[in-house]
C-alpha cells in the first residue's frame, strides 16, 4: 500500500512540478494569458504561482513538510480555479468549454490536496 502511496505522491506531486517549470519556462505567453483574464501585475502572478506549484510539488513528492506543501497548492489552486477559469463568463462556445474542463480538473486536484492533509505524519517512503 505504501507503493502505491508513493506512486500517487509521485505523480500528483510531479504534475505540479512540471506546471510550475510552465510558469518559468513559458512565463512570456503565460502571463499574456493571464493578463488576457484580468489578472493583476500578471508577470508576478505568474512567477508567484510557479514557485507555489514548485515548492508544493516538491513538498508532495518528497513527503517533506507535506501539510505546507498542500496548504501551498490550496493557495494556488483556489484563486486559479475561479479567476482563470471562470467558464461562466466566456461567451465562445469552444472557450467557455476549455475553461469549464480546467475548472473541474482543478476541483478534482483540489480535491486530492484537501485530502492528503488528512494523511498522518511521517509519509511512508519519504524524505521528511
Amino acid at each position: 500500500m505504501e507503493y502505491l502511496f508513493l506512486l500517487g505522491r509521485i505523480l500528483y506531486g510531479g504534475f505540479f512540478l512540471m506546471s510550475g517549470l510552465n510558469h518559468f519556462t513559458q512565463s512570456a505567453a503565460m502571463t499574456g494569458y493571464a493578463q488576457s483574464k484580468g489578472v493583476p501585475a500578471p508577470k508576478l502572478a505568474v512567477l508567484g504561482t510557479g514557485l507555489l506549484l514548485l515548492l508544493g510539488g516538491a513538498s508532495v513528492l518528497l513527503g517533506v513538510a507535506p501539510r505546507v506543501g498542500v496548504l501551498l497548492l490550496v493557495v494556488f489552486l483556489v484563486p486559479t480555479t475561479l479567476v482563470m477559469h471562470a467558464y461562466w463568463k466566456v461567451q465562445d462556445a469552444q472557450w467557455r468549454q476549455v475553461d469549464q474542463i480546467n475548472f473541474m480538473k482543478n476541483l478534482a486536484l483540489l480535491g486530492a490536496a484537501l485530502s492528503l492533509l488528512f494523511v498522518p505524519e511521517p509519509w511512508p517512503l519519504s524524505l521528511g
